[in-house]
């Protein structure tokens, strides 16, 4: 195969059987570098994401067939072949794609591949230096292995979903669901990356390369630091909301203002809290910002009803000017327009579709333009050709119901 994308990935070729969001966005990462990305799709319904959420397009709308608008985000810049990978020919496809590949990324249930026939052990024998890596819910081996699971279960799972909620001074409140799929993005999008990029690095100066197994559960466990921390020397993590960065200090958590918004108040330094203090007329605050207890409770209290008072845009140019990390909570589509997202480039257009710009910015790589998400199967002939095959193979494997 030849490939004339720029990136410090050109070159890197990937096999991706993934679906949904975790697999995907970990795969539209390395393409964005300059990885070429096969994403391999059955014959049939293909990757659940193309009918997932709102904002599908009309079939035929820039060659779609009517894919979600959460397919299109998460999938620009591959090519897109479909294979059935329960036909023998199709295995004999993947294999053949295989032997030229460096990554391949999978996420069914461990053992699936093996017995299609196309998994790792399958897959090094014809090319030893392949970096084969399993994405799961909790991992190749285990009790739970073989569950099934979503982002909640994973989170709930680490310990995670338990720290995540308010406190109101004596209890707290219920775990509140992150819309933010941690496990699913930190866990199975971003910590993949880390594992494939490492062995990719061992395989061009060894030849060897290797199964990369991530668990999300192992991957969110692995970051809960502070819930640990507290664990290790109280013997269990702190109640939910009441921990020193969930809202258990008074410099450090959200407040409400007389418009129903609210400030991200995050003045953990001395120096920070002091400002706070200063800024709102307070001095006599400024000895409290880690205070706990009872004398938390009152200094929380008290700095409450004096943001409560005044509405938002009262307090934001008054915090701007103190420096004291403190921000307004903004909803997404304030984020979108906001000066520093802007000026960061975070969101563009492809194709007609607004989305995220790869959220590394690499001086000697500037991100080139992107195409668009591909309709199932779209590239099937060009992968086939590249690999070899001549027109009378592909018209026999697309009779077949192969392709």
């Amino acid at each position: 195969m030849t490939e004339t994308k720029s990136g410090p990935l050109a070159g890197l070729r990937v096999l991706d059987l993934t679906r949904l969001l975790p697999g995907p966005v970990a795969t539209m990462h390395l393409a964005d570098l300059g990885a070429e990305v096969i994403k391999i799709e059955d014959t049939g319904a293909g990757d659940y994401a193309r009918a997932m959420g709102p904002g599908e397009r009309a079939a035929g709308d820039n060659g779609g067939t009517g894919d979600s608008l959460f397919f299109r985000l998460v999938n620009r810049n591959k090519k897109s072949l479909r294979l059935d990978l329960k036909q023998a020919a199709g295995v004999e496809v993947f294999l053949r794609l295989a032997q030229d590949a460096d990554v391949i990324f999978e996420s069914f249930r461990p053992g699936v591949v093996d017995k299609l026939g196309i998994g790792y052990e399958a897959v090094r024998a014809i090319n030893p230096r392949i970096v084969y890596c399993a994405i799961t819910g909790y991992g190749q081996t285990g009790p739970w292995a073989d569950q099934a699971g979503h982002d909640i279960n994973y989170l709930a799972t680490a310990g995670l979903l338990d720290q995540i909620g308010s406190h109101d001074g004596e209890h707290s409140g219920p775990p509140a669901i992150p819309n933010l799929q941690i496990g699913d993005l930190l866990g199975g999008a971003l910590t993949p990356l880390l594992g494939v990029l490492a062995a990719v690095i061992g395989a061009k100066a060894t030849g060897r390369g290797s199964h990369v197994d991530v668990a999300m559960t192992d991957a969110v466990l692995a970051h809960t630091i502070f819930p640990l921390v507290t664990t290790l020397v109280h013997g269990r993590p702190a109640p939910r909301g009441a921990d020193l960065l969930t809202g258990g200090v008074p410099c450090y958590g959200v407040y409400r203002t007389a418009d129903e918004r609210y400030l991200a108040v995050g003045a953990l330094e001395p120096k920070f809290w002091q400002a706070l203090c200063a800024a709102i007329g307070r001095p006599d605050l400024a000895p409290f910002g880690l205070a706990t207890g009872s004398e938390g409770r009152r200094v929380k209290a008290e700095l409450a009803a004096m943001l409560a008072a005044e509405p938002l845009a009262h307090w934001e140019p008054i915090f701007a000017a103190a420096d004291c990390c403190v921000t307004p909570v903004l909803r997404l589509d304030e984020a979108l327009v906001h000066p520093q997202i802007a000026a960061r480039e975070m969101l563009v257009e492809v194709g007609g579709c607004k989305q995220y710009a790869p959220p590394c910015k690499l001086s000697a790589w500037p991100w080139a333009a992107a195409t668009l998400a591909p309709a199932a199967g779209a590239d099937s002939e060009a992968v086939l050709k590249a690999a070899g095959y001549v027109e009378s193979d592909i018209a026999r494997l697309r009779d077949s119901g192969v392709i």
